[in-house]
C-alpha cells in the first residue's frame, strides 16, 4: 500500500499538491504520464473515446516536440495536459536552476499550468519555487504499471483495491506500460463505471 498509495509522510513534504480530489465526491481522475508516444498514445486515446472518457495526460517536453500530432489529438479530444519536464528528468540529481529550466523548456511547448514531477520527487525548494506558477499534481494511486513484475490482471486488481472517492489514478503512457495497458485499461474503465464513478479532468 505504501507503493500504491502513498504514505502520509510524503503528502507533508509537498503540502500545496494535488494528492486526492474532494473524497465527498464518487468521482476518479485518471492520469497518463510519459508520453506522448506513437506506440502507446494512440491506443491509450482510442479506448478513452470509447469510453467516452477524459484523462490528464503530464508529458515529456522533448516527446511533444517530436510527435506534435499526438498532442494536438490529445487536446483536441478535450483531455487535459500537464507538464512532466522535458527530458523526464530527476529533481533529486539536478539543481534548482536545471530542473526549474527543464521544466520551462516543457512548458515552452505544453502550455499548461499543471505539473508532475518524474518519479514523484523533487527537492523541497524545487517544489517552493514551481509551486508559485504551476498547480503541482500528484496522485492517489499508482497503479505501477511500469514494473516488469506486474502484469495486466494486476495492474487492473491495483484499481479495484485501492480506488476511491477522488482519487488521482496515475497510468504511464510508456513503452514499459503498454502492454498491460492493453488488457487493464479497457477492465478498469469498466469496472469504475460499474461502480458509478464519474470521470474528472482537473480545471485550471
Amino acid at each position: 500500500m505504501i507503493i500504491e498509495q502513498p504514505a502520509i509522510y510524503l503528502r507533508w513534504l509537498y503540502p500545496k499538491a494535488f494528492w486526492r480530489m474532494d473524497r465527498r465526491e464518487h468521482a476518479v481522475y485518471l492520469t497518463f504520464d510519459d508520453g506522448p508516444i506513437p506506440e502507446s498514445t494512440p491506443f491509450i486515446l482510442d479506448t478513452l473515446r470509447h469510453y467516452g472518457v477524459k484523462a490528464t495526460f503530464f508529458m515529456v517536453g522533448d516527446n511533444v516536440r517530436k510527435y506534435p500530432d499526438l498532442f494536438r489529438r490529445i487536446v483536441d479530444e478535450g483531455h487535459q495536459i500537464g507538464n512532466h519536464t522535458h527530458n523526464h528528468i530527476s529533481g533529486f540529481r539536478h539543481t534548482l536552476h536545471d530542473y526549474c529550466y527543464n521544466v520551462e523548456k516543457a512548458n515552452a511547448y505544453i502550455r499548461s499550468h499543471f505539473m508532475r514531477p518524474p518519479h514523484g520527487w523533487m527537492r523541497p525548494v524545487q517544489y517552493a519555487w514551481l509551486s508559485r506558477k504551476y498547480k503541482i499534481v500528484m496522485w492517489d494511486l499508482v497503479t505501477r504499471d511500469y514494473s516488469k513484475w506486474m502484469t495486466g490482471e494486476g495492474v487492473f486488481n491495483n484499481v479495484k483495491r485501492y480506488a476511491r472517492n477522488g482519487s488521482i489514478i496515475t497510468f504511464h503512457d510508456s513503452l514499459k506500460s503498454i502492454d498491460k495497458l492493453r488488457t487493464a485499461l479497457p477492465q478498469s474503465i469498466e469496472w469504475l463505471k460499474e461502480q458509478q464513478y464519474e470521470f474528472k479532468i482537473f480545471r485550471s
